[in-house]
């Protein structure tokens, strides 16, 4: 146990959890039906469907696509100035 403030503070021991029970009354109903669940079931929802490559991907890729064309583009036209000059 370790005191602060003039106080014992415990580290969560079972007379802690009595203490707790007893603040609170447990109220049965005199009528009507009482019914108890307990059995828990999973819940299925809607599959998400995400896409196999994000946008930054595809505009990464778009855009390498675009830097690989100008460059045949270049070279291209290299060739047919060396071809002409020849």
């Amino acid at each position: 146990m370790e005191s602060r403030g003039g106080r014992n503070l415990a580290v969560s021991t079972n007379s802690d959890m009595a203490e707790v029970k007893s603040m609170f009354r447990e109220v049965l109903p005199k009528q009507g039906q009482l019914s108890v669940e307990d059995i828990t079931t999973m819940v299925l929802c809607k599959p998400k469907l995400l896409p196999l490559k994000s946008l930054s991907l595809e505009k990464l890729e778009k855009m390498q696509q675009a830097a690989q064309d100008t460059l045949r583009q270049q070279e291209m036209a290299e060739k047919e100035k060396q071809q002409i000059t020849h």
